[in-house]
């Protein structure tokens, strides 16, 4: 579990239902090890293994038959018919234009008259 999140620890010392608290032990400047601790009462375990978490998993309250379909967003060709990935899409340093319609375009404009462009 990450160290930001709350880690619920059934305290096997004072018998109540806590949190676990970690603290920095440090050798000089370098951090050594992690001191961990009942919040409740500040007994202090020897490592990990002699924690007594709580259930990690939380209630199991809904079902897969409950979740919501998948949304395919992406479903169609992500490129649409927008004029950058056209044929008639002429870009020079200036301005971008349309070869078709002889008209200043955006590379995300639409039109109708959309031809894709063959790649390479």
């Amino acid at each position: 579990m990450g160290k930001s999140e709350a880690e619920s620890i059934g305290c096997s010392h004072c018998g109540e239902e806590s949190f676990l608290k970690r603290e920095p032990v440090y050798d000089g400047f370098a951090k050594s090890g992690e001191k961990l601790s009942c919040a409740g009462c500040g007994h202090v375990f020897e490592n990990e293994a002699d924690v007594p978490f709580k259930g990690r998993g939380g209630p199991s309250v809904f079902t897969d038959a409950d979740r919501s379909a998948d949304v395919d967003v992406f479903a169609k060709d992500e490129k649409g018919q927008i004029c950058r990935y056209c044929t008639n899409y002429v870009v020079n340093p200036f301005t971008q234009r349309c070869s078709l319609h002889f008209k200043v375009v955006d590379a995300t404009d639409t039109c109708p008259n959309f031809e894709e462009k063959k790649e390479d």
